[in-house]
This record gives C-alpha cells, structure tokens and sequence, in this order.
C-alpha cells in the first residue's frame, strides 16, 4: 500500500497547508526536474493536463520550458483543491480527526500491531498518549508525513504552492476540483477496518520513505508516468473498494470535469496529483471514453 502512506496519504495535511502569496525566491537546484504534461484541445478550448508532486525539496527546479509556457498561455488554474484559511481548515481536519466516543486507537489494533505502531511514533518523537483519540486515517497520515518532513520533503515546496503563487501573482482566475471536506471525506468515511489496514500498512512501509520517496520523486522528475504508476497506484490494486474510492472514481469525475469544460472557450491549466495521470485508469484514459485525446507534449 505504498502508494497511500507516500502518496495519497500525504493529500490531507497538504492541503491543508497554505501556499505562499508571492513567488518564492529560487534557491540553488537541488534537482532538475522535467515532468510530463499533456494537452486536450479543440477549435477554440485547450486544456492542459500537469501531473504534480505534492511535497517537494526545496531548490526542486521544474517551472520553466514547456510547463512555465503553458501555464502562462492559461487563463485559469484548476487544483484538485483550494485550502480554506487555518482557523477553518483546523476546524475541518478536527471534526472528522478524533473519535472522543470510541475506544483509544491502540485497543483498535492488535496487541502486535499496537506494539508496532507505539514504536513507530516512538522513533518519529510523538507521544503514543497524544494520538488515543484519533481515528485511524488520521494516525496514518502522522505516521506517512513524518518521515517525509524529515527527510526534507514539504508542501510549501510542493508544485500546488509554486502554482498558486504564481496565479495569484498574475492574476490569473484560480478553481478546484474538489473541496477540503469532500477529500477528507475519502478517508473518514472508509469502514475502520480498512483504515487499520492502511494504518497497519503506514507503518510497516515507514521504513522504505527514503527509497520510495526517490523513486517517485525521479520518475515524476523524468517524465516517466508509467514508472510513477507502479509506484503510486499499483500497491492500491490489493484493495480495489480503496482504489475505486480514492483513484478510479475520482479520475472519472475528474474526465467528465474537462469533457465538460471542453464545451467552453479558453485555456485551463489543470494540475492534479501525478498518480491520477498515470496507469491504466488515469484521467486521460478516462477521457478517451467521452472521445476526447490528451496529447502529450514533448
């Protein structure tokens, strides 16, 4: 399940992050990044498809060339959601994070998986008594974004922020797809024994953070969509109610969004999470059903 405890996972609590207002100053490259992009177009409506990261290091130099190009020939940005301010973002996360009526997380778990999951906040410098009310997709979102920040990883260098720092600075008009409720939605409404199981599965992969984070992060770099896929969505095919809920139906709104759009003039520059633009159930596959062709552009 690698591709939700460093992938999807990671969505929450990015989101709720809230991105700079100004472009931030370029810091020395720590990686030359080249990501694919991909373009839907008409007689008079283009619509280009960009696969983000959603935590990056800072000095990960990618907005230049033909992303850069594209985004300037936009007249709207489009995220897969727009952060509310903190107070109201708190008070979202809050209210769908703790279960003051049931039993502390460590008696959800098996004495074993306790155990292990006590040991894991242990090496991450949280205390196991602070987390007893939390439901079990919000634990595994600690437990997936710890590593991550340590490692150097972060939202404020991720490409949603870099993005929207520079829509705003030009003005350029800014939507979403979805809304901070309906994506934590996705996870607070998954029965508990498939948040356990996703808990569970947080923790045993915390130690392959580093290795998994490179991979993903130099395919998405290299333009490799077909390498991101393995990693990102083919560990969610173990659980395909999961996959349907977080990925395939997704993506399917998602298609039928731009099939929409498509009868409208203008520019849009859409940018998604990367996995929802790889494999065999990408929103480019999805589109094809509504006949319509996302071009990659080289």
């Amino acid at each position: 399940m690698r591709s939700f405890s460093l992938g999807l996972m990671a969505l929450l609590l990015v989101s709720a992050a809230e991105p700079a207002v100004e472009p931030a100053a370029k810091p020395a490259p720590v990686l030359i990044a080249k990501p694919a992009l991909w373009k839907v177009s008409d007689a008079d409506t283009t619509i280009y498809l960009f696969g983000t990261i959603h935590l990056l290091k800072p000095g990960t130099h990618w907005f230049e060339g033909k992303i850069k190009t594209a985004f300037d020939a936009s007249d709207e940005l489009v995220l897969e959601m727009l952060p509310p301010n903190e107070a109201e973002a708190q008070k979202i996360v809050i209210s769908r994070a703790i279960d003051p009526d049931g039993p502390p997380l460590s008696k959800k778990l098996t004495p074993k998986d306790a155990a292990k999951f006590r040991a894991a906040l242990k090496s991450l410098d949280i205390d196991p008594e602070e987390v007893e009310l939390f439901e079990p997709w919000f634990a595994s979102t600690l437990i997936a974004m710890a590593p991550m920040e340590k490692l150097g990883y972060g939202p404020e260098s991720g490409a949603e922020s870099r993005l929207t720092a520079e829509a705003k600075a030009t003005s350029k008009k800014i939507g979403a797809l979805e809304s901070m409720g309906e994506q934590i939605g996705f996870f607070d409404t998954l029965p508990e024994d498939l948040q356990i199981k996703f808990l569970n599965s947080a923790v045993s992969e915390m130690p392959q953070a580093k290795k998994v984070a490179s991979i993903m992060v130099g395919s998405w770099a290299k333009g490799k969509p077909d390498k991101l896929a393995a990693v990102l969505n083919d560990g969610m095919n173990s659980m395909p109610e999961i996959k349907k809920v977080l990925l395939t139906d997704r993506n399917q709104r998602w298609a039928n969004w731009i099939a929409k759009r498509m009868e409208q003039p203008g520019t849009v520059f859409v940018a998604v999470g990367a996995g929802h633009l790889a494999g065999e159930e990408s929103v480019q596959a999805m589109l094809k059903a509504d006949h319509l062709e996302a071009v990659r552009i080289n």
